[in-house]
Order: C-alpha cells, then structure tokens, then sequence
C-alpha cells in the first residue's frame, strides 16, 4: 500500500469514526431538538435532524425525491474525490490531505443518509440573533477541507497540481 493511500485511509477512517461516534452519543443521550447551552450567547450543543443538503437546501421536498438524490450526489462526490485523489502524486501531501477531509465528512454523512433518511446535526452557533444552520463533524472536515484545496489551487499559479509530476 502506497504511503498516499495509507494517507488517505488513515484520515478517512478517523473522521469517519469521529464522526459516527459523536453522532451516536448525541442520538443516545438527547431528545430530537433539545438543547444544552455550552458557552452563553455563542454555543449550544442541540440535536437535530437535516433532512436536505447543506443549509437546509432540498429539505422541503418530497422525500421520494430528496433522498435517493442526495444519496447519488454523495456518491458521485465520492466517486469524483477518489478519481482526484489517484490523480495526484504522492508529493502532493498538502491536497491529499484536504481531499481526504472531504472524503471523510462525505463518508460520514452519507452513512446518515443510508441509514436514518437525514443527517445528525448538533454544532450549534450564534451570536445574537444572526444563528449559524447547526452542523457536525463531517461538515466541519468538508469546510476545511474545501478551505484548503482551494487554499492549494489558488498557489497552484497556472500549474494543475493533478498532473504535474
């Protein structure tokens, strides 16, 4: 096994398990749509349930619809992740490495999808009135992944960094 792989399983698996494992706990132990303030005026943990993409976006359509799309979404990301991810030389650590935190939340929240219909959500934030959409693991490892691939892009300076060599 190639040191890229292992790379990439190596941050797959833990975000996947992190993911998984604060999601059960947080299933486990609290009501759907309770709330236990962590820090005033800024932080709630509270379980919820996203029945859409990111933001909400397609929550309010049918559920016939809504989940085998989202699912063929999910995995066609995957898929197209896993192409991106052979595609770059093992030098490339940098990308590898925010390609697999995508791949990663990618993972753990179709898991979600496949079993519940919807993805746990629990990061709660605000301030004031203006309310950040709730979030968990995954999301959090897709935010920074895509921050730091496109970090990586935009040094790139013309080059494809998926082709040099």
């Amino acid at each position: 096994m190639s040191g890229k792989v292992r790379l990439v399983l190596l941050w797959v698996v833990a975000i996947v398990v992190i993911d998984q494992v604060t999601k059960l706990i947080v299933h486990g132990t609290m009501p759907l749509y309770h709330s236990i303030p962590i820090l005033d005026n800024f932080f709630n943990l509270t379980y919820i349930r996203n029945t859409g993409a990111a933001f909400g976006i397609f929550a309010g359509s049918a559920a016939a619809f809504r989940r085998p799309f989202l699912i063929l979404v999910s995995l066609f990301a995957i898929g197209f992740i896993i192409v991106m991810l052979h595609r770059l030389p093992a030098k490339e650590t940098g990308l590898i490495t925010s390609l697999a935190f995508i791949l990663g939340g990618a993972i753990g929240n179709l898991i979600d999808r496949l079993f519940y219909g919807e993805v746990i959500d629990f990061l709660d934030f605000f301030w004031g009135d203006y309310h950040w959409p709730a979030f968990n693991v995954a999301d959090s490892f897709i935010t920074v992944g895509v921050a730091i691939t496109i970090f990586y892009l935009m040094r790139a300076k013309g080059d494809d960094p998926f082709t040099r060599a």
